[in-house]
């Protein structure tokens, strides 16, 4: 068996090599004075991967000029180019950036035809050193994959695999592999049906991790948290990327203390933990409430998800902004965090389930905002997920789980959708959480 690494610049990432943080830039592209004011700080606070969406071909020219500022400034971190959909745009990048995130089955409808494109383009890669992330999302899945196996997480890893089939094919090893979801169980078994897969064909190709349109807040970072850790902990996942609704480098701290938990950088602050009739208690003497919180995700998110326990108690304390001590239970942030674990690892929900993207170059409106929003005004609504996207590109696609959705059109316009299916187009922003509300709740069609 063959333990693969790839390079994207001068980072190594997989074949034992210490676990890469990276992140993402919100601004438009083709702002490139913002995209490279964004990208010196994610690179002064630790990322050492930045990726950044290429919408078309004439944003490749404004990758150039960032990349080329950056270097100027001395910024040697690897830039990500982000691919939907145009393999046109694909090859006119990769000669330009350390690696192209793609997802070859977007590349065209005819299956056939999008594995010639994916060739076309892993012959420009080689020639050009650059790497590839073959990314495959629950939610976008081509037909040629699900009329085959179903959306399942088992269809993710054989996706997955096809693609990397070709990479082999093609002599071409400079590849990481995601199968990102929402949705933290989906997530964790497709990793650990595509880790099968490929020892099972003998390469083992390095895997970015992360759990996607995770949302924001307490709750985003927790979701996180328990899947990448649930991953991490069985060597699966060589980079990883927090996606939250917020801005980019809020993501890293997170990302950071996942790198260097499982790096054996770091330890849980938990001093105790007993088991009875399936019922865990744990005690934690924890220096800010930001560390219990990740501690606790990571401890416990994984035996939730493997059903090894039911249910979880937490006492003990923590250290406050102004360097109190507080106590975990009495505080009111034990039972809390439990109720947010239990929704994390899906198995008790006691508030509505959020999805919601990052942001990216190609959202067209203020989506932390809205998020905001929609929380305040659905936080009644106990058993319903509901999707905020920041755009009509992939948003629909990757709302795989949601009952309903808040998609971006751009242009001061949302388009609601329930399912898959939109029922409202083009509302104006300053009315479209009441009408969502209104829907959800039966008032209006």
């Amino acid at each position: 068996m063959e333990i693969l690494t790839a390079r994207a610049g001068d980072v190594l990432i997989g074949g034992g090599n210490p676990i890469v943080a990276q992140t993402m830039c919100d601004t438009h592209t083709s702002d490139v004075e913002a995209t490279v004011a964004q990208c010196r700080i994610l690179a002064e606070e630790g990322a050492r991967l930045i990726r950044i969406t290429v919408p078309g071909l004439p944003d490749v020219d404004h990758v150039k000029r960032i990349k080329s500022t950056l270097r100027a400034d001395g910024i040697q971190t690897p830039i990500v180019a982000d691919i939907h959909f145009s393999s046109q745009t694909a090859l006119a990048v990769a000669p330009i950036v350390e690696k192209v995130r793609i997802n070859p089955g977007n590349f065209h409808k005819d299956h056939a035809e999008a594995v010639k494109r994916f060739r076309e383009l892993i012959r420009v890669c080689k020639d050009s050193g650059t790497a590839i992330r073959v990314g495959i999302n629950h939610g976008s899945l081509g037909e040629y994959i699900t009329n085959l196996y179903g959306n399942t997480p088992e269809a993710m890893a054989k996706a997955a695999m096809e693609w990397l089939g070709i990479c082999l094919e093609e002599e071409f090893l400079n590849v990481v592999v995601s199968l990102k979801s929402s949705n933290t169980r989906v997530m964790v078994d497709a990793y650990r049906s595509l880790s099968r897969a490929m020892r099972e064909e003998g390469h083992v190709f390095p895997t970015h991790v992360g759990v996607t349109e995770a949302g924001n807040g307490d709750s985003g970072r927790i979701k996180s948290c328990v899947g990448i850790s649930s991953l991490l902990s069985e060597g699966i996942g060589d980079t990883i990327r927090v996606s939250l609704t917020e801005p980019p480098v809020a993501e890293l701290p997170v990302a950071k203390y996942l790198a260097a938990r499982y790096d054996r950088k770091i330890v849980s602050s938990m001093t105790s933990v007993s088991l009875k009739d399936r019922k865990a208690v744990a005690t934690y003497h924890s220096p800010s409430f930001e560390t219990l919180l990740m501690d606790v995700s990571c401890d416990f998110g994984k035996r939730l998800l493997d059903n090894e326990i039911d249910d979880l108690t937490l006492e003990g304390d923590y250290l406050d902004e102004s360097g109190n001590t507080v106590s975990i239970a009495e505080s009111g942030k034990g039972a809390y965090l439990v109720d947010e674990l239990m929704q994390a690892a899906r198995r008790r929900f006691y508030r509505p389930e959020y999805i919601a993207c990052p942001g990216c170059g190609r959202t067209m409106y203020n989506i932390q905002s809205a998020l905001a929003e929609v929380k305040a005004k659905t936080s009644h609504l106990k058993d319903t997920v509901i999707a905020v996207m920041g755009c009509v590109v992939n948003g629909p696609g990757e709302m795989a789980d949601a009952d309903w959705g808040y998609v971006g059109e751009g242009g001061g316009k949302v388009s609601i959708y329930k399912g898959k299916t939109p029922v409202l187009k083009h509302v104006p922003e300053t009315e479209a959480v009441d009408r969502l509300l209104e829907l959800i709740e039966g008032k209006s069609i």
